[in-house]
């Protein structure tokens, strides 16, 4: 099988593809307030384009697949797009990264073209709390979206960043979702990227005292690689589903990682936290060959930084908002 390596020897088999930099969200660790400056139409990869580059990376050794945006469902002919990738030999899981606003208008749709599984962001069960992170009025849309995407079997990871800020005092309220429901509610620390900078995070340590504090002592998974990425899972008594923690900043992860990203606008991104990387759409604009682009695509992820320094002052460091970026 063909493998795609970096200098380090991680193998590369998990591709995420910002479909959009639009959001009808504003979260505020997000998006400023203001906004952002939007990517020119012209400038944004087509379709097509989208499907030859995962097309390529399949040959490469690339397997998931995860869709993200901004907002991908604000990205038009979405279903479409899943159904293209679907249809791509070798790729083993496509999933989607949403904020659940539109979700249950689409979750049918996306399940019969071949999405396999969705992560929801949820940070708050308040909504005037929700409003005030969000920007919008949408909680019952979000809560109703999750609900839609169980109903229709898929599966159901939430996401939710605990902020000393905002949401401190619902952490054990957003992890019952994983008691009642069979799904995995993750809790990210927040890294300190863009509007990031400007709230404190809570430590994965104090998430996991908190929770067995309330629910009893949490029985941690044996971490698999591949697919299951960088959340340590743990099973709590009486619960359906699991608690992850993802922990960037208090337990690196960095020589696991196995995943590069491409932005809107085609930049091939190899580490969240620097703006190195390689632009794709001009060479493929330029006629190029899927056997140049594999050159390229090779040639950069080569260039996979060991690891991030996130907290500390670099010349190359991201500079954009994560709604840029894709997360």
């Amino acid at each position: 099988m063909i493998s795609l390596k970096d200098s380090f020897g991680r193998t590369i088999d998990y591709l995420r593809v910002s479909l959009t930099d639009k959001c009808n969200f504003r979260c505020r660790y997000c998006m400023p307030r203001e906004g952002v400056k939007r990517v020119e139409h012209g400038e944004i990869l087509t379709l097509e384009e989208l499907e030859r580059i995962v097309r390529v990376m399949a040959q490469m050794g690339i397997r998931k697949v995860r869709l993200t945006g901004g907002e991908p469902l604000v990205r038009k002919n979405v279903i479409k797009l899943v159904e293209g990738i679907r249809g791509i030999a070798g790729i083993d899981e496509i999933a989607m990264t949403s904020n659940g606003s539109l979700l249950g208008s689409y979750v049918g749709a996306l399940k019969e073209a071949g999405l396999d599984s969705v992560n929801i962001s949820l940070d708050t069960l308040n909504r005037e709390n929700f409003i005030r992170i969000t920007g919008q009025d949408a909680l019952e849309d979000v809560l109703s979206g999750i609900h839609s995407a169980l109903e229709k079997g898929m599966t159901v990871k939430i996401n939710c960043v605990p902020v000393k800020e905002w949401n401190s005092c619902e952490i054990e309220k957003i992890a019952a979702f994983a008691k009642e429901y069979p799904m995995d509610v993750r809790f990210i620390e927040l890294m300190p990227i863009g509007c990031g900078k400007d709230y404190t995070g809570i430590s994965s340590n104090e998430l996991l005292w908190r929770l067995e504090e309330r629910y009893g002592k949490g029985i941690a998974e044996e971490k698999t690689p591949a697919f299951e990425g960088p959340a340590q899972y743990y099973r709590f008594d009486g619960f359906r589903g699991r608690i992850g923690l993802i922990s960037p900043m208090s337990h690196k992860f960095c020589k696991d990682c196995r995943r590069i990203r491409l932005t809107v606008e085609g930049y091939l991104k190899l580490c969240l936290q620097y703006s190195y990387g390689v632009d794709l759409r001009k060479p493929m604009r330029r006629g190029c060959t899927d056997e140049e682009l594999m050159h390229i695509i090779r040639g950069a992820v080569k260039e996979k930084p060991e690891e991030h320094d996130m907290g500390e002052e670099h010349a190359d460091e991201e500079q954009r908002k994560m709604v840029q970026i894709g997360g």
